[in-house]
């Protein structure tokens, strides 16, 4: 039987539907129907298994799953022993520390003898320690941001994302504990034949997550302002330059990061560049 890698994922939500969405854009097709606890790829050497986002570090652990994607603050928060191969830019988060916006907060030692719901003990109890709070911790799951709302504690140790659910309950962020996003996890001990295709899928995964963030440019310009215009673009390497029916003038062709596109193309502008376009990239190889 052909060696395969098993792959673990969240069984649903967001970080499911960007996982299966990542295989996609990798080429790898997954059969992901409603309710399966695993399937396999038609044209990769992969079977994804559908498991709860909490259980997946001690699968990894002891082997059950070869690799998995999933939020680094579960596996901060698990204190499993896995390898974090690379993270992956979406799923992003902080785990942070809140109090009521009516509430005296005077930096986390204010929080000395006061009670702190959460569903991250681990990971709370670790700042607490580090920085010699003695607080109560109150381990709970579900709707942890209503907790002082209810009398339950005078804080909230929870992920935050946009901010709102904190917001609506009357909240205020206070601290941030970690910061998080989907990473690319493995087993400490796969075999020769597992680390080879795990070779190939990071291969795979590391030319889309290039493309995701670049813009292939293409431009004409006056061939006396190349050199110019040159000097301006950050590319990869030196860009390609073309020459047109016109002999005065020439193509340019390079490749510009999201972070720096909108300042670039003012300067291209100023320069002397015309006919500006801009392509995404399918996928990236460098």
């Amino acid at each position: 039987m052909a060696t395969k890698i098993k792959l673990a994922v969240q069984k649903s939500g967001r970080l499911l539907d960007d996982s299966i969405k990542l295989l996609k854009e990798c080429g790898i097709k997954i059969d992901n129907g409603k309710g399966q606890l695993k399937a396999a790829a038609a044209n990769f050497p992969l079977e994804v298994l559908y498991l709860r986002n909490g259980d997946i570090p001690q699968y990894l652990q002891d082997g059950i799953a070869d690799i998995a994607i999933l939020g680094n603050n579960t596996i901060v928060e698990k204190q499993k022993q896995v390898d974090v191969i690379r993270p992956l830019g979406f799923s992003k988060c902080k785990l942070c520390l809140a109090t009521p916006k009516d509430a005296p907060y005077n930096g986390p030692e204010s929080l000395a003898g006061k009670r702190i719901a959460t569903s991250y003990p681990n990971s709370l109890r670790a700042y607490l320690d580090e920085r010699g709070i003695a607080a109560d911790i109150h381990e709970i799951s579900g709707s942890v941001e209503i907790a002082p709302n209810i009398g339950l504690a005078e804080a909230i140790c929870d992920l935050v994302s946009t901010g709102s659910t904190l917001f609506k309950n009357g909240l205020e962020q206070q601290e941030t504990i970690l910061k998080s996003e989907a990473v690319l996890a493995a087993n400490k001990n796969l075999g020769t034949e597992q680390r080879e295709i795990l070779e190939r899928l990071v291969f795979r995964i590391e030319s889309v997550l290039k493309a995701r963030g670049n813009r292939y440019l293409l431009m004409n310009a006056p061939a006396d302002k190349v050199d110019e215009i040159i000097n301006i673009l950050p590319g990869m390497k030196s860009p390609t330059v073309m020459p047109l029916a016109d002999e005065n003038w020439r193509s340019i062709h390079t490749v510009i990061g999201d972070e720096q596109f909108w300042d670039i193309i003012d300067q291209l502008r100023s320069a002397g560049a015309e006919g500006i376009l801009v392509v995404p990239i399918e996928k990236m190889f460098v």
